[in-house]
């Protein structure tokens, strides 16, 4: 058995001062690891995390074809078709001219349904489909009327809470056009009427609109619009029913503006093709604002008006986006209804799945050997439905959640609907679904950079220049004093600074600009006089004044050089800026001043990342041997000699250091620029307008956006950015501040 006495004795023995400090010593050790650990664990989590959230948004786009229904029937006819998909991808729909059929796509078998007594009778030589997610439709027969349709599926419910969908078909009276049949037709309604653009076979080109409250159509008012130059090929009205764009067999798209007070005006012809280069379809993305042109050579672009001074209107048609061109004729066309993308279908077979304001064709699906007569998108654009020539129906499920992010979009200039050019563009959300979301990552890297330089370039000289004053000219009671007064300053919160900033300061500097102006030539020309001054007095009168403290004697002279400048405001303001400060920085510098701009940031966010610089500064000036310095001055240099060419040197990696840290802190900085910066993501380094940093982005995004929607994942790639960034130049930062070390410590 152990002796009692022994165990006593080595407990006696592991208490003695010396293996005390060992066990405490390997304590610590064990502490400071398992810390450090779980530190680089800690960040390679969040790494880890930001890059899981952000690798979704570069995933390839992918289709697959779910199921293929053959049906012989559908042959029957060559003519125009339409085909559409309900949004759970359970019931099609197939309309041409000979019915409309809807298909359990379970089961793959016909829905039997009963056609309205007005169709019945009727050859369809023509349709269009009324836009929008209302399932609207016109058609032209072969003797010269038009019929508008009501054709989707109703939700129902059982008891059992199983979800039934019954297909319905609603049809009006027949409105008589024009004579003989109707061979083309474009079809937009809205809450003011209808409008409808038809060519018939004898080559007539109508405009009839129809107003909300003539139901039956008893009293159309027709329009014939003058002949084209080429044989029309293709028809498409806007959603706002202002616009009718004419499509020719010579390759051209003529221009009509149509007013509901004043008769319809051939605008312009633009051509979009070789003069033998037939246009073949005409269709707008969703919102109704860009033209997708699609010619008999294959190729594909979309259109926008653009304003122009020298247009006789002063709107043009430009080309704005060039997709992936077919190898033979487009024949058919379908917009997404929830993206600016469209897919697009050819004479050979193949469907094209595009995004306009990426400008990439994302898919090519070989659907068949025989031409595409109609496609559409599943509303919630995660299928594809297509009819070919053969009579085949074939469903694709479609993953493409984001087709509007890519690097060209995120950092490149992007030219968006309603633009007049490519431009770098934030802008999350609208008023509106039709509006493309612009994810343009630049401009707030931008501002992001903006806003850390102008707080850099008043911190830095305050802070490192206090550093010197303190370490190596301040009587050491002074320096006791001031030295824990600024460090404090650290510990006052970002967002009572930012409250400040954007209540308090940017008002008030709005006011005293003029002021802010005279100080910036005014107090560091007192200081160089004060200082001159001191130098000339006698040593009787500085005797006075113990040497290290002389510095007081600048608080109450650039006391009062602020109280004269801010008491003088209005005379500097009619003296230097004739009378009006905004009035003459936008004359004679072209500079609008905004209340929260670069100038309140630079000045609040500098005033909070000084004591981050200073202390470290300070420290490292502060740790200088002191033997160095006293050889220096016995050798015969000056106080400043000594500073300048050893002290600087010696301390230069620490001061390093402390710079980088504060441009960590700066970059990072949320609360100041969210409340005093105005928010406006913009490329402009000009001090007097106001920007957008990342971070602050990201605070005011993330509680709007989706989860897992494309801002949601661009949000968590900005906090991927800025962690890289930072990880980067914290980096290099220590691999010179080491270097420096090397170079500087062992003189």
């Amino acid at each position: 058995e152990p002796d009692p006495l022994m165990i006593t004795e080595r407990f006696r023995l592991m208490l003695r001062p010396v293996h005390l400090r060992t066990l405490l010593d390997r304590l610590a050790r064990a502490i400071i690891t398992v810390g450090g650990l779980a530190t680089i664990v800690s960040i390679l989590g969040i790494f880890f995390f930001l890059f899981r959230e952000v690798t979704p948004l570069f995933t390839a786009p992918s289709a697959k074809l779910t199921q293929r229904l053959s049906v012989p029937a559908l042959l029957v006819d060559k003519g125009p078709a339409q085909v559409a998909v309900d949004e759970h991808r359970e019931i099609a729909q197939v309309f041409t001219s000979g019915a409309i059929q809807f298909f359990d796509l379970a089961s793959g078998q016909p829905i039997p349904l009963e056609m309205p007594a007005q169709l019945k009778s009727r050859q369809i030589t023509a349709m269009a489909s009324g836009g929008g997610n209302a399932p609207r439709l016109a058609v032209g027969t072969a003797d010269g009327e038009v019929l508008f349709l009501k054709v989707g599926t109703t939700t129902e419910f059982t008891d059992q809470g199983e979800r039934r969908k019954r297909p319905h078909i609603r049809a009006g009276q027949p409105i008589p056009l024009t004579k003989g049949p109707i061979v083309r037709l474009a079809y937009r309604a809205n809450d003011h009427g209808s409008l409808l653009a038809l060519l018939s076979k004898g080559g007539r080109l109508l405009v009839v609109r129809i107003a909300a409250d003539d139901v039956a159509g008893q009293h159309p008012i027709i329009t014939e619009l003058p002949q084209p130059r080429g044989a029309v090929t293709a028809l498409a009205l806007d959603a706002l029913l202002e616009n009718l764009y004419v499509g020719t067999a010579d390759g051209q798209v003529v221009h009509v503006a149509l007013s509901e007070t004043e008769s319809p005006e051939m605008r312009a012809a633009y051509t979009v093709a070789a003069s033998s280069t037939a246009v073949t379809t005409l269709g707008f993305l969703s919102g109704d604002r860009s033209l997708v042109v699609m010619t008999a050579d294959g190729a594909v672009s979309t259109w926008g008006l653009v304003r122009r001074a020298d247009a006789p209107s002063g709107w043009t048609l430009i080309q704005i986006h060039t997709l992936r061109t077919h190898n033979a004729p487009v024949t058919a066309f379908a917009p997404s209804q929830r993206v600016k993308g469209f897919v697009t279908g050819d004479m050979k077979g193949n469907l094209f799945l595009h995004h306009a304001t990426s400008s990439q064709t994302l898919l090519r699906l070989a659907n068949s050997e025989f031409p595409i007569r109609a496609v559409a998108f599943a509303p919630k654009g995660d299928g594809l439905i297509a009819l070919d020539g053969a009579g085949q129906l074939s469903l694709y499920q479609v993953q493409n959640a984001y087709p509007e992010v890519t690097l060209e979009t995120l950092f490149g200039k992007v030219w968006y609907e309603g633009y007049d050019q490519p431009a770098h563009v934030w802008q999350s959300s609208s008023g509106s679904d039709d509006v493309a979301p612009k994810l343009g990552l630049l401009p707030l890297a931008f501002g992001t950079l903006k806003g850390t330089m102008y707080a850099l370039f008043l911190a830095v000289p305050i802070a490192i220049l206090a550093a010197m004053c303190t370490s190596q000219f301040m009587h050491q009671d002074l320096r006791a004093k001031i030295k824990p007064i600024i460090e404090v300053m650290a510990a006052l919160p970002t967002v009572v600074l930012g409250f400040l900033a954007g209540l308090w300061l940017a008002p008030l500097l709005e006011r005293m600009l003029p002021a802010v102006a005279g100080m910036a030539l005014v107090l560091p020309l007192l200081v160089v006089v004060a200082s001159f001054a001191w130098y000339l007095c006698p040593l009787s009168v500085k005797r006075h004044l113990p040497q290290g403290q002389e510095a007081l004697l600048l608080i109450p002279i650039l006391g009062l050089g602020i109280a004269g400048c801010l008491w003088a405001n209005s005379f500097i303001e009619s003296w230097w800026f004739d009378g009006n400060v905004k009035a003459w920085l936008s004359s004679r510098l072209g500079i609008q001043y905004d209340q929260r701009n670069a100038l309140v940031v630079g000045l609040v966010m500098g005033f909070a990342i000084v004591p981050v610089i200073y202390s470290i500064a300070e420290e490292a000036l502060s740790n200088v041997p002191k033997i160095q310095i006293a050889g220096s001055l016995a050798l015969g240099a000056t106080r400043w000699q000594t500073v300048l060419h050893l002290v600087l040197l010696s301390a230069s990696p620490g001061i390093f250091s402390a710079v980088m840290i504060g441009f960590g802190r700066a970059i990072g900085e949320t609360m100041i620029v969210l409340m005093a910066t105005g928010n406006t993501p913009i490329l402009d380094w000009n001090w007097a307008n106001g920007f957008r940093t990342l971070s602050a982005n990201i605070a005011v995004e993330i509680p709007e956006a989706p989860h897992g929607g494309s801002l949601y994942r661009v949000l968590f790639l900005a906090a991927l950015l800025l962690f890289i960034v930072t990880f980067v130049i914290n980096s290099l930062a220590e691999l010179i501040r080491q270097r420096l070390r090397d170079k500087y410590s062992h003189g």
